[in-house]
């Protein structure tokens, strides 16, 4: 208990140090959203101090290279390429002619730069590219200052990643070669950013200068290793050890390391001497799940959350019990390695698992995957859910998940109370779906596993291929009715591209996607269970929309609270959301409407005017009892109509 309380204490002390540091970081006006890469002596190594090694082993006078691209002032072979005077053949022509006036001796302009590319540039683009990862990762954006000098065959020399950089400034096309001022200040004007909120990596002086001027803060790149420490400084957080959908630990979630690092050692029995390096994913609502480089393993830790944000879910030991269940059942999953349920070690449960590389797609449009692609990504996401809806309960040692059937009821009821517990105005279309959803339960329900919170961006692809290589965030799983399922992951079909809580798909050109529409995908799901979607389709999705209107009230509240929540949410959100999801109520009072028979059809008309009177509604019925008649039946139910025709 004395070890608990000290663990509990220290965490509560580091949060509120590290917040206060932050506090008094933006309060002075440090708060950096850019970092601008010069290419030559930060991405790639400067070629003077290349070619000198380089003329050594060939034979040639030192200095040959610098002075033949220096030489002339202004009208330098240098200037005149970076003001885009000489095209990028020229200027090898050109320095390859000069070269031969001073050396007179060929000099193979292509020789040196195939050894600066080859041989020099590895040296120090990987860790400047990881630092450029890390930057973004952590939500600032990144530009790169480029001369694009290219080989003959109009090959870049710098095989650069661009998803690395936001923006890319080409200096020669431009026509303003460093120190202008003006190069910056089209950098910053591209990346929409005060001088005073970037930082600028260069290796020459005269270039740090001149952004200085602008207000610019500079960073001197001569040692890399130095000036990324010195980088590191400036921006507050790590820029080494990316992984791949992680930033740094958020303020207020550090976990000790030493206590962890102990744990791992005994646990896996292995004692590496490089230090323990941790990072957090920046996915979803996985505020707790952990990146953990021990030695040469990449592993994740998912920590129990304290206090739990909404519905608790799984607790950690038993998430822990289920994913080693689906793993021996051929689920795509991470393989669990380890539970510990001591409280001293983290002050919370966890558990441990291996960490599975992939692709996880965070945008449902899927811009990073070849458009050939997209619908066979669709047709596995599909057939990977169907494969989770067909396991064998019993043979899967999973019959203890949850209770058999009332799953809907007993969603609905827990949703609506963290709905009231998280409450801070009155949503109309909330208060109408909480009295509709109880009178519109499916008569029956199949039971099976159901994930809880199944969508695109919960799946790790295989980065080649349409193929699921493992499936994220079982926090809700138990057993219940699969459509649930199928209906959540459907969501996306009818959310704003620019709705920023959960970005979707609505008036997208699907077809030009090469993405499958909702109905297309909702069939493929059925044919691999060999069902038919149910009538009541629309109730599912109004549940769906329900439950995610809650999590988005649950979010706006966590943030007037003032806790550590990655995933703000704004008041509209919720209603936005709960109107889609009385939309999908109203649509299934159409259907039940359309399917009643002519003389049920004036029974029910008879009664719902009754009705309306009685509680004084607003009487649009009088004038379009065609169109409002539906929208009615979808706020009330046969049995309500009924006792008002009674009373």
């Amino acid at each position: 208990m004395y070890l608990r309380s000290a663990a509990c204490a220290q965490n509560l002390l580091c949060a509120r140090i590290r917040r206060l540091l932050l506090s008094q970081q933006q309060s002075r006006g440090f708060s950096y959203k850019a970092v601008i890469f010069e290419e030559s002596g930060v991405l790639l190594p400067a070629p003077h101090r290349t070619a000198t090694g380089w003329e050594a082993r060939s034979c040639i006078p030192a200095g040959t290279i610098q002075q033949a691209a220096l030489s002339g002032g202004e009208n330098s072979l240098s200037l005149q390429y970076f003001r885009g005077e000489l095209t990028a053949v020229e200027f090898l022509q050109e320095l390859g002619q000069q070269c031969f006036e001073i050396a007179n001796a060929h000099v193979s302009v292509h020789s040196f730069l195939w050894d600066l590319i080859r041989n020099e540039m590895i040296k120090q683009l990987p860790i400047m590219a990881e630092a450029a990862q890390c930057i973004r990762a952590e939500g600032l954006k990144t530009a790169l200052l480029s001369h694009n000098l290219c080989l003959g065959d109009a090959e870049r020399s710098l095989p650069l990643d661009q998803q690395n950089f936001d923006v890319m400034v080409e200096s020669h096309q431009e026509g303003m070669p460093r120190p202008s001022l003006g190069i910056y200040k089209l950098c910053l004007e591209h990346l929409g950013v005060q001088p005073q909120e970037s930082i600028l990596l260069d290796s020459s002086s005269q270039n740090l200068k001149a952004a200085a001027q602008l207000g610019m803060k500079t960073v001197k790149v001569d040692d890399p290793e130095a000036a990324l420490k010195e980088l590191e400084t400036h921006l507050g957080f790590p820029l080494r050890g990316f992984v791949p959908y992680t930033r740094s630990v958020r303020p207020g979630m550090e976990i000790p390391k030493d206590r962890l690092q102990k744990y791992l050692e005994d646990v896996l029995g292995a004692h590496p001497t490089a230090p323990l390096e941790l990072r957090q994913f920046d996915h979803g609502e996985s505020t707790r799940s952990y990146s953990v480089k021990f030695g040469g393993r990449l592993l994740v830790l998912k920590k129990e959350e304290e206090p739990p944000d909404g519905p608790s879910g799984l607790s950690v030991p038993r998430e822990y019990r289920v994913l080693k269940a689906l793993v021996e059942a051929g689920v795509p999953v991470p393989p669990v390695l380890a539970l510990c349920e001591d409280r001293s070690i983290l002050g919370t449960p966890f558990y441990l698992l291996e960490h599975r590389a992939g692709h996880i797609p965070h945008a449902v449009s899927l811009p990073a995957v070849p458009l050939r692609r997209r619908s066979a990504c669709y047709g596995a996401m599909a057939q990977t859910l169907a494969r989770i809806h067909r396991l064998q309960l019993g043979a899967a040692t999973l019959q203890d998940l949850g209770e058999h059937g009332n799953y809907i009821q007993q969603q609905v009821e827990t949703w609506t109370k963290h709905y009231r517990a998280v409450e801070t105005h009155i949503i109309p279309a909330m208060e109408r779906l909480i009295q509709w959803l109880p009178l519109h339960f499916p008569e029956s329900q199949k039971t099976t596993v159901v994930h809880g919170d199944f969508r695109m961006d919960h799946l790790v692809f295989h980065p080649d291929r349409p193929e699921v290589l493992a499936v994220l965030g079982w926090k809700f799983a138990t057993l219940g009715d699969p459509m649930c399922d199928l209906a959540n992951n459907c969501m996306s079909f009818f959310l704003p591209a620019h709705f920023g809580a959960r970005r979707g798909l609505r008036e997208c050109d699907l077809g030009h996607l090469g993405i499958p529409t909702a109905e297309e995908y909702s069939q493929m799901y059925c044919s691999h269970m060999g069902v038919e979607r149910p009538e009541n389709w629309n109730f599912y999705l109004a549940f769906a929309f329900f439950r995610l209107a809650v999590m988005l009230q649950g979010r706006h509240r966590g943030s007037l609270a003032g806790g550590p929540s990655p995933g703000d949410s704004s008041p509209k959100d919720a209603e936005f959301v709960a109107e889609l999801a009385w939309d999908f109520a109203i649509k299934e009072g159409f259907r039940v409407f359309e399917k009643l028979p002519p003389t049920k059809l004036l029974w029910h008309y008879q009664i719902l005017v009754h009705y309306l009177t009685s509680f004084q509604l607003p009487k649009k019925i009088s004038r379009c009892p065609s169109k409002v008649f539906p929208c009615a039946l979808a706020e009330t139910s046969e049995h309500q109509l009924v006792r008002a025709l009674g009373s």
